[in-house]
């Protein structure tokens, strides 16, 4: 039996190809699925199921692209509601190909449909200790998958189920390998998950909070204890992954765009996205654009800040073409299908064109200390999460929003002078100054380092300026 992984950092997620005599099955496959059909016809693997272990929040299901490809039959938990045609299952049923046979395991509270699938040997008995186990978003690395994405009314319902769930899987062989879907980065993790991408029964009953506080009275103030906030496209993935996405047949192929045609959308109300990094976009960009840096985060920030599915031009990093590809890769897995293509020659072929570019200051995190010691006194904008706060502390005086709540609150920030928009790392806040930047609100960035680790340091600079 051969299994190859596919991590994908943006959602904190993985993907599974299964492969044993020539047959394979596609466990959790993301929306992409061309890549693993890709390796699976590399290997001279013909693809016989698909098999899911949930209906997803944070991605839409790469399912139907298989069975298009493939012809291979759709399982997934008879619970889901799903509309497409599918072979439906629950606590006990198997699925077979070359010499393995995956055996679902009921683990409902990360969804009320969920199933883990257990992996033997086709000849082994059903009781047989299992190689490894599918967990899905129920057993993760060094944490388990959060119980209220379903909204608080479901959330102590579920968060039992959680424990009920996590319990049985504890009880399988110490060897038992894990395979979660969701990991590190994930939004679906109920608290950090580890950065390695498996992990064992025993090692997770050493080294699992969760798990160990199955037992002890204060398992449901473990899981929920800090939960931060997740992208408001969650709310529109479950609806979509039970209808079925619309099929793709393939990766998305972004076209150039002129100067001309980058400003007849934006006329149309098309969102302007500059995936560049945040120091070439502070240094000169299209006005009005939003500066999401094409990184690991780069889908979910978008998919907290642009309208669901709303048109998006880009503007992208050297080479253009690549660079496109992947973003518009990025935005097809959490729903986002129409990217109309991408700036031409960037934002210097838009100066050349004769239009208008826009920019704003940087400054390090060192620099902005240094100023306080001198007795200045900049307005900062703290733009991260509520949890960061409460943990990490905040600069003595300033203001805190967080990135995603900033443009229903652009109304009520001062015009009259600069703000400095900080945050932990520096992505959050050039976010922030292209929304504020956007809005003519005069802006700068703390664009290397942030508040995390210094606010110590600037409330004993603050502290002995006062007294």
């Amino acid at each position: 039996m051969d299994i190859e992984l596919f991590s994908t950092p943006g959602l904190g997620d993985s993907s599974y190809l299964v492969a044993s005599e020539g047959e394979a099955a596609i466990v959790d496959p993301q929306r992409d699925a061309w890549r693993f059909l890709a390796v699976a016809e590399a290997r001279g693997w013909r693809v016989t199921h698909v098999v899911e272990t949930h209906v997803h929040n944070d991605y839409l299901s790469g399912a139907l692209e298989v069975r298009a490809a493939t012809g291979a039959t759709i399982v997934a938990p008879a619970r889901g509601g799903y509309a497409f045609v599918h072979r439906g299952a629950e606590e006990g049923s198997d699925v077979t190909f070359g010499a393995v046979r995956l055996t679902a395991m009921a683990t409902p509270g990360h969804t009320p449909e969920h199933l883990a699938w257990l992996v033997r040997p086709v000849d082994d008995a059903a009781d047989a200790p299992p190689a490894a186990v599918f967990s899905g978003g129920s057993l993760l690395v060094g944490t388990a998958g959060r119980t209220d994405l379903l909204g608080p009314e479901r959330t102590d319902e579920l968060t039992e189920l959680q424990a009920a769930s996590l319990r049985r899987l504890a009880a399988l062989p110490a060897a038992t390998r894990i395979l979660p879907t969701h990991g590190a980065g994930s939004f679906c993790s109920a608290g950090p998950a580890s950065g390695a991408a498996s992990t064992s029964i025993g090692a997770e009953l050493f080294g699992n909070p969760v798990l160990r506080a199955i037992d002890g009275g204060a398992f449901a103030e473990t899981l929920l204890a800090g939960l931060g906030r997740y992208p408001d496209y969650y709310a529109r993935m479950a609806p979509l992954n039970r209808a079925g996405p619309r099929v793709l047949g393939g990766a998305p192929r972004p076209r150039a765009l002129t100067p001309d045609d980058v400003e007849l959308a934006a006329i149309r109300g098309v969102r302007i996205v500059d995936a560049r990094p945040r120091l070439d976009f502070a240094a000169g960009h299209v006005p009005g654009a939003l500066n999401v840096e094409l990184d690991d985060a780069f889908a979910a920030y978008v998919g907290w800040l642009v309208p669901f599915d709303e048109p998006i031009a880009l503007v992208v990093p050297e080479p253009a073409v690549e660079a496109a590809v992947e973003a518009a890769t990025e935005l097809l897995r959490v729903g986002y299908e129409h990217v109309e293509g991408f700036l031409d020659g960037g934002v210097d072929g838009w100066a050349s064109s004769g239009r208008p570019v826009r920019s704003h200051p940087t400054l390090a995190v060192e620099s902005l200390l240094a100023e306080v010691e001198a007795g200045g006194r900049p307005d900062i904008l703290d733009v991260r999460q509520a949890g960061e706060w409460r943990a990490d502390g905040t600069i003595p005086g300033s203001r805190t929003i967080f990135v995603a709540d900033l443009p229903g609150q652009l109304a009520a920030l001062p015009r009259d002078h600069e703000l400095t928009v900080i945050c932990k790392g520096g992505s959050r806040a050039a976010i922030a100054a292209s929304l504020l930047d956007a809005a003519g609100i005069p802006v700068r960035a703390v664009a290397r380092g942030g508040a995390t680790g210094w606010v110590d340091r600037f409330a004993a600079v603050m502290a002995r300026r006062e007294g």
